[in-house]
């Protein structure tokens, strides 16, 4: 693979243009996905925010939730932001009826931990392994982790809840950094991407 990786941003529902440029932005090549052919060709993934009840249903009526398991299984790195973030645990609190996870980190995740769309709000969050001083969050009816398992590593926390997870070749905040201009976050997981590749 050359130094360009190619991330898909899994295309159902949500943010994914903003992903798609902000992954450009840090020496990407960028395309939604939307079929298991097209995941069977990126060397990672981005899962969007959005409405995780919502993605969840339509990943399993377009035939996505098992590839997604699959390739996140086997090590593909990802990369969840909010209703990502939800995707990627191995449970969450209060699930809505049918909502199903691809899981891929050990945590525990509450959904809209931080209010409804009205109590949205933007803060500064000191990120493990990403350099230069805070990220601006944006906070979206975001999601906080309850609880990590041994092998995943907490990379930020705001007002003291868990907002920044990795696990291995996973990656996942509750705030949306695509929405800020700082590209950061996005850099950190294409190097991901690269170790891996």
């Amino acid at each position: 693979m050359s130094d360009t990786p190619l991330i898909g941003v899994l295309a159902l529902q949500g943010d994914v243009r903003e992903h798609l440029i902000a992954l450009a932005s840090a020496n990407a090549l960028a395309r939604p996905v939307r079929r298991p052919e097209e995941l069977a060709e990126v060397d990672g993934l981005v899962i969007p925010g959005g409405e995780s009840t919502t993605m969840s249903k339509l990943a399993v009526l377009f035939g996505m939730m098992d590839p997604l398991r699959e390739r996140v299984g086997a090590g593909m790195p990802v990369y969840g932001t909010c209703a990502g973030m939800i995707l990627l645990a191995e449970k969450i609190l209060d699930p809505r009826s049918g909502q199903e996870t691809v899981g891929g980190i050990d945590m525990i995740v509450r959904r809209n931990a931080f209010g409804r769309q009205n109590e949205s709000f933007e803060a500064a969050v000191e990120v493990g392994g990403v350099e230069g001083g805070p990220v601006d969050g944006v906070f979206i009816r975001a999601p906080w982790v309850e609880s990590v398992g041994a092998g995943t590593e907490v990379i930020a926390e705001h007002g003291g809840h868990i907002v920044a997870v990795r696990q291995k070749n996973a990656l996942a905040t509750s705030f949306h950094p695509e929405l800020t201009g700082d590209h950061r976050v996005h850099a950190l997981f294409v190097d991901m991407v690269r170790a891996v590749n």
